[in-house]
């Protein structure tokens, strides 16, 4: 019964302290400014951008891309795991619904940014075709923001049930605890359709994750450009989202770890764990890319050997080099020996995978986008350049800004770690170990 206790006490939500008030200040200001940037677009419209004829999608499309591939986290770590009956992966799934759940509404705000004005939106509603996979993007990522959310409320209200009871029902958080438990009291009907729903939304779950990666994918691929006439795009996608979710859950597993003191709940075995799903992810996405390069590097078609050389060789060597080394080759190696594994490492190792993807993004919009197989004549030198300003980089920080201020705003209210499955597995432990004695 005590460490019952102990345990509702170590994974209930706490206050900010000092620092965690000047961390959501910071972010605040942060979004404040690009929220200013965007009202200067939004009056000007998209010629204070760099983005011309040639550079239609930017920044803000490597970031939307970004997004999309970081919230694939929920379906890899949350479902799969899930299903598979993993207990060791109950300390992550939460944090996983979490990072999922900002990534894919920040990735749905990026395509308003991008789109110049926001009323555009509803026009894909009223004139949007079927035909047009942009549409089919629409569809999957409102359906997988939804599926997100269930996903991440439904495991919840058993622990609202416990919060309710921990701070008294005529309390503040009390009352609203109470309210979002939907009145749980965990009787056998109750637990029946909890674990039924909670199966039927990890299994719907993967499929439209999968679709919503496959569909980006295909937004790439059905424009014919140098880099993106490949039907290789979509497992590319999915493997290269595998690994920045898993980048992701790892640092913010690591942060959490250390600000909240869960070194009980989250040991150096997850931190293990976690980093040999991260290498293998990196191998199968580091095969894919050598697969996406290495067969238009063979054909040798004019279009497709300017744009490698800009990569291997030209304008954009520096940083794909440094993508690929460091966003790869680097954590490959570190996280396949064990003392890699240890969790400074693999923190370590998240964050060079995290910033890689990002870059990476990066490098597959722009490079491609200034070379075209039929290049517009008579344009500016400037077209075919691109280089984002500065405010699409004040607009761009702001999304991320917005990402991380609502993860911390959730695990500020919501227990970070599930506590009723983290109970309901101490007690499992104790049976068995009392079995066997």
């Amino acid at each position: 019964m005590e460490t019952d206790i102990q345990i509702v006490k170590d994974l209930t939500p706490r206050r900010f302290g000092r620092y965690g008030k000047a961390w959501v200040v910071f972010l605040s200001v942060i979004i404040l400014a690009s929220l200013l940037a965007y009202i200067q677009q939004l009056n000007k419209g998209l010629v204070v951008t760099e983005m011309r004829d040639y550079a239609l999608w930017g920044v803000y499309i490597s970031n939307f891309v970004f997004f999309v591939a970081i919230s694939l986290v929920g379906s890899l770590i949350t479902a799969i795991l899930r299903l598979s009956g993993a207990s060791w992966s109950t300390p992550l799934t939460r944090i996983s619904e979490i990072i999922a759940v900002a990534a894919i509404f920040i990735a749905g705000l990026t395509i308003i940014i991008d789109m110049g004005r926001p009323e555009r939106l509803w026009y894909l509603f009223i004139y949007g075709r079927l035909q047009s996979p942009i549409i089919w993007d629409v569809i999957v990522i409102s359906t997988y923001l939804v599926i997100s959310l269930l996903l991440l409320y439904f495991p919840l209200l058993p622990d609202f049930a416990i919060l309710k009871m921990k701070y008294g029902k005529n309390s503040k958080q009390g009352v609203w605890y109470r309210r979002f438990s939907l009145n749980w009291k965990g009787t056998p009907k109750q637990k029946e359709l909890y674990t039924r729903s909670i199966k039927i939304l990890s299994v719907l779950i993967i499929p439209v994750a999968f679709g919503i990666h496959t569909v980006t994918a295909w937004l790439f691929a059905t424009t014919y450009r140098p880099g993106w006439d490949s039907t290789n795009f979509g497992p590319y996608f999915i493997a290269g989202a595998f690994v920045a979710g898993a980048g992701a859950v790892v640092t913010i597993m690591f942060i959490l770890r250390k600000v909240y003191h869960l070194e009980a709940y989250i040991s150096d075995m997850h931190f293990d764990k976690m980093g040999k799903l991260l290498v293998l992810l990196c191998l199968l996405y580091l095969y894919f890319n050598i697969n996406e390069y290495l067969v238009p590097a063979y054909k040798n078609t004019i279009g497709e050997a300017v744009h490698l050389e800009e990569l291997f060789t030209g304008e954009y060597a520096s940083l794909f080099w440094l993508v690929i080394l460091g966003g790869l080759i680097v954590p490959i190696f570190v996280l396949l020996f064990p003392q890699g594994r240890k969790p400074v490492p693999v923190f370590l190792m998240g964050i060079l995978v995290v910033v890689g993807a990002w870059w990476k993004r990066y490098l597959i919009v722009t490079p491609t986008l200034l070379h075209p197989f039929v290049p517009i004549q008579g344009v500016p030198e400037s077209w075919h350049h691109y280089y984002p300003s500065g405010l699409e980089w004040t607009i761009t920080f702001g999304t991320l800004a917005m990402a991380l201020l609502i993860i911390t705003l959730l695990v500020r209210y919501l227990p970070v770690i599930p506590i009723q499955e983290t109970l309901e597995e101490k007690r499992v432990s104790e049976t068995i170990n009392q079995e066997l004695k």
